[in-house]
């Protein structure tokens, strides 16, 4: 008797449900609806062996990623120069001497607002390495400048060519360096062009 009603119950189910909707159930639709797709982009591999270095110097390096203060308070205190298109502002801590790729002497931050986000690290070096210092390192250059207090600077083959102040904005004088080989690591922020490269599409709404 049991069997009886729960057969009838089932019966009486399935007639009220249209076979066409049964069926439409009965099959998987052949690609799954994108409800939210992103185009693909051609993607830059990252060299073997430095994902466990970057992923170490990020940790190392958190306390910054949106605080310009406490890397100031640390000693990034030079500011080397200004919103350099596409690529950032940069900040030295002059304290900072050799290659250690979880304390980089150069730390490249954007702004929006009052806003400061770290996007990369620089190493600049006289002359390129005999031994890239990280895997599939490439690098970049920059020419000899005098730089001044504020970020602004002039390229100039010798310190003795440097104006004591700003010829832009009248900030005093601050250093010279001679031709730079640079090493830039994009580290807090992507960058589809490579890891090492020194401009970044990306960030150009920042500049």
């Amino acid at each position: 008797m049991r069997r009886s009603l729960i057969a009838a119950t089932v019966v009486a189910v399935c007639a009220g449900v249209p076979i066409a909707a049964l069926a439409a159930r009965s099959q998987k639709p052949a690609t799954a609806p994108m409800i939210h797709m992103h185009p693909p982009m051609a993607k830059t591999a990252l060299p073997k062996g430095l994902a466990p270095i970057l992923a170490k110097a990020r940790v190392a390096t958190a306390k910054y990623a949106t605080s310009l203060a406490q890397a100031r308070k640390d000693g990034y205190t030079v500011n080397v120069t200004r919103m350099i298109p596409d690529m950032g502002w940069h900040f030295l801590n002059p304290k900072v001497k050799g290659f250690n790729a979880s304390k980089p002497p150069i730390l490249v931050y954007v702004k929006r607002g009052n806003t400061w986000q770290l996007v990369a690290f620089e190493w600049d070096f006289t002359e390129k390495p005999a031994k890239a210092p990280l895997p599939g390192a490439t690098y970049g250059a920059f020419a000899a400048a005098c730089h001044y207090a504020d970020g602004t600077f002039v390229p100039a083959k010798a310190e003795a060519d440097c104006a004591k102040t700003s010829p832009e904005s009248g900030a005093a004088f601050g250093f010279w360096h001679p031709d730079f080989v640079t090493l830039h690591v994009w580290a807090w922020y992507p960058n589809p062009d490579g890891i090492y490269a020194g401009m970044n599409p990306l960030v150009h709404p920042f500049n």
